[in-house]
């Protein structure tokens, strides 16, 4: 029985995966074809490019995609600066639109960067297509609630979001909001 209930969640999202469609917003096109190659192997089928963070603002305006993969840095435009102008609800027309943060820059202080900006998931490069299916998987299976706390606009946080600030990196969070 456990072994249906598993194979019935597993058709589900590859039905959900196949319908799904993704803008991958990278300056390094190498990197753009890995995660298409990747999404394609997984199932899905509506695929968009962007090779700055301009473009792929203007891009999430004209084609409301369900879920943006982003690269952290990035020229002009860095990753979070993009999520700052999406997250801006009275100014942005998807302000909830899903967004992985796919980074080589994995330092404590940039995780928590990414959380304060409100990214709703974040993998390190380079990815494995499991990991990069878990996090799919994750904001459109299970999505969190999108919260609005002082300047903060973004998916409700989890225990590792309000954990930073329980534990030493408060001062660290404190710098991260300010810079939002």
């Amino acid at each position: 029985m456990e072994n249906r209930v598993g194979h019935t969640m597993e058709s589900d999202l590859a039905t959900r995966l196949a319908k799904t469609r993704v803008l991958l917003v990278d300056d390094e096109q190498y990197m753009r074809k890995v995660v298409r190659t990747m999404l394609l192997g997984m199932g899905v089928r509506h695929i968009a490019e962007a090779h700055d963070g301009p473009t792929g603002l203007q891009m999430i305006r004209n084609q409301a995609p369900d879920v943006v993969i982003l690269d952290w840095e990035m020229p002009g435009l860095n990753g979070p600066s993009f999520v700052r102008m999406v997250r801006s609800p009275e100014t942005f027309p998807y302000p909830d639109v899903p967004i992985i943060m796919l980074t080589g820059h994995g330092e404590r202080a940039r995780v928590i960067e990414a959380v304060c900006v409100g990214v709703n998931e974040f993998l390190l490069k380079p990815v494995s297509t499991n990991a990069l299916r878990e996090r799919l998987s994750a904001v459109l299976c299970n999505p969190r609630r999108m919260v609005s706390s002082g300047p903060y606009y973004g998916p409700a946080p989890r225990k590792l979001a309000t954990a930073i600030y329980a534990d030493n990196d408060k001062a660290i969070a404190a710098n991260v909001v300010m810079l939002s």
